[in-house]
């Protein structure tokens, strides 16, 4: 593929594009299919906080039970070396 061709190819792809959003921005179906988007994207993301928030209270809740977990350890230490 020579770089004329190139350029055509990469021409008619971009005015494709605009074509699209273009459509998605001034027709109904498009403005509420953009909305739809926007709710999901939104919807994702609060999902998605809420998996890490629950992830991040198993860890520190693991992390507390290995601090135990290690001190008891080091109480048991002691007492067999006393």
């Amino acid at each position: 593929m020579n770089d004329q061709s190139k350029f055509l190819t990469g021409l008619l792809l971009g005015a494709a594009a605009g074509a699209a959003i273009a459509y998605l921005m001034t027709t109904d179906k498009g403005k509420e299919m953009m909305a739809d988007l926007k709710t999901a994207a939104s919807e994702a993301g609060d999902d998605l906080k809420e998996t890490v928030q629950k992830f991040e209270t198993e860890i520190e809740s693991a992390v507390e039970k290995g601090k135990k977990w290690a001190s008891d350890f080091q109480d048991k230490a002691s007492d067999l070396t006393t």
